[in-house]
């Protein structure tokens, strides 16, 4: 088997620390790589402070060309990285090719934000004072960024920090998650093959006591950090006076008023609930019914998570494979069953077998329950009902995250309504909070995160706005 190296600043290196990914659900090897150590990550930042001034001379059209050809290189190698995407996450092939697909396309709509990095010209001439005055504004590049993506989707997310930082001049150390880093690693070797400079670039796995020097270290001008709300808010305690983007997690709810096209809602609904085994941070995990839909929206849910297919991730057809690994199966089993003791009516699912757990309904969980307030990153959705729909919405905003809402309806006003009254940072009208689209604006509000992400709200975390005043006659 192929032994990967890690990217230290544009060079291809071991270390000491050997690491195997695995299939979760088999434990079978899938590919050899390294943890990083100290040395190489401290030598990889230096090279990033050092290549800053390359990266920031370079012209738009050199920044494009070279995005193009990451996108290209990407989709030459579409079937080998959803292969390695599906055995290192577990991801079904179907899932990990779409995934493939979300990745070539953000590196090549980075390529166009990378030409449309424009200012404004600001008439200063509105006091006595400031007569014969004008500014013009620029975004430049705001220096080196720390990133660190997670499992869950390695490149989709990781792209979503590597992408702008290219398209606007910043170098980047990004630290993938252990479990799948040799696919971050075959994307840094398509980025490399496509001439991203030297020491603007590293790529590596850490275990977390190295890692976290790159929260704390001052030589990073951002961190840009995707993962668990836990974590992320106390890296941004500890992260100094450094710029923080946090896309963090959720328990996303669907609601489904009165009006609601059950037909609709039902299509979207399995996939929101239990794509990826619901290990997405949008994933569906409650669904909010108005009184008169829910007997047959709970039948059709059941109907639906009953005839999903189970099973390895490369098995063509399977729907829905593994979990990360069998303590996540674990964890999320252990929520399922509190809710039941609690008074929750397990109405499909529930099973755990090793790193697998079948797609699972709850009705009628109580409020207190974990499976309610918190994140399961899980295939379970829980029902509950409500008579008003401005019940559903204090519902939604009584909780402690906000990262994106469905609301089905076919009333215009009661659309606009939930995006006035939603306290999250996506409203998703008559689709699942599941939804995303690259270079739409991404993030979340209270625990579920700091900033936003999609290519362009990207670039304005990594830029920084600079303004120029001129005097006609000076």
């Amino acid at each position: 088997m192929k032994v990967q190296p890690l990217l230290v600043a544009g060079a291809w290196e071991e270390s000491p620390l050997p690491l195997t990914t695995r299939a979760p659900d088999t434990g079978e090897e899938v590919g050899r790589t390294f943890h990083a150590t100290a040395e190489q990550l401290n030598r990889a930042t230096e090279a990033a402070v050092e290549a800053f001034a390359t990266t920031r001379a370079l012209a738009a059209y050199e920044r494009a060309d070279m995005l193009r050809r990451i996108a290209t290189g990407v989709t030459a190698r579409a079937d080998e990285l959803a292969l390695l995407l599906a055995r290192e996450a577990g991801k079904p092939l179907a899932d990990a090719r779409t995934e493939v697909q979300r990745t070539a396309f953000t590196f090549q709509w980075a390529a166009e934000e990378s030409q449309r990095l424009n200012g404004e010209l600001i008439p200063l001439d509105v006091l006595p004072s400031s007569r014969g005055k004008w500014a013009i504004t620029r975004r430049v590049p705001i220096g080196p960024v720390a990133g660190i993506s997670p499992f869950n989707l390695p490149l989709s997310l990781s792209a979503h920090k590597l992408a702008p930082a290219i398209a606007v001049g910043d170098p980047i150390v990004l630290k993938p998650d252990s479990r799948t880093a040799c696919t971050v690693l075959a994307l840094a070797e398509v980025m490399a093959e496509a001439g991203v400079p030297a020491g603007a670039l590293s790529v590596l796995p850490m275990e977390i006591e190295v890692a976290d020097a790159m929260v704390t270290d001052d030589r990073f001008a951002l961190l840009s950090f995707t993962g668990s709300a836990r974590v992320g808010w106390d890296m941004k305690a500890r992260a100094g006076r450094k710029p923080v983007v946090l896309e963090l997690g959720g328990n996303a709810a669907v609601i489904v008023d009165a009006d609601a096209d059950l037909d609709l809602v039902m299509s979207r609904l399995l996939v929101g609930a239990f794509k990826y085994a619901g290990q997405i941070c949008i994933s569906v995990q409650r669904v909010l019914v108005h009184r008169s839909r829910a007997d047959e929206l709970r039948d059709r849910l059941v109907q639906g998570a009953e005839s999903l297919r189970v099973g390895a991730a490369t098995d063509p057809g399977v729907e829905i494979g593994p979990m990360i690994s069998e303590q996540a199966a674990r964890a999320a089993k252990a929520l399922v069953d509190e809710a039941v003791a609690g008074g929750a009516r397990l109405l499909a699912g529930g099973r755990q077998d090793g790193s697998y757990l079948s797609p699972t309904v709850l009705d009628g969980a109580p409020e207190d329950a974990a499976i309610v307030r918190e994140e399961a990153f899980a295939p379970v959705v829980s029902i509950q009902e409500f008579d008003d729909i401005e019940a559903a919405y204090a519902t939604v905003n009584a909780g402690r995250f906000g990262l994106q809402t469905g609301v089905f309806t076919r009333d215009l006003t009661s659309a606009w309504r939930a995006f006035d009254a939603l306290e999250v940072g996506g409203v998703i009208i008559n689709d699942v909070p599941t939804f995303r689209v690259d270079h739409m604006a991404y993030g979340g509000v209270k625990d579920s995160g700091l900033g936003r992400e999609g290519v362009r709200y990207a670039i304005e975390h990594m830029t920084e706005l600079r303004t120029m005043v001129f005097t006609a006659g000076g």
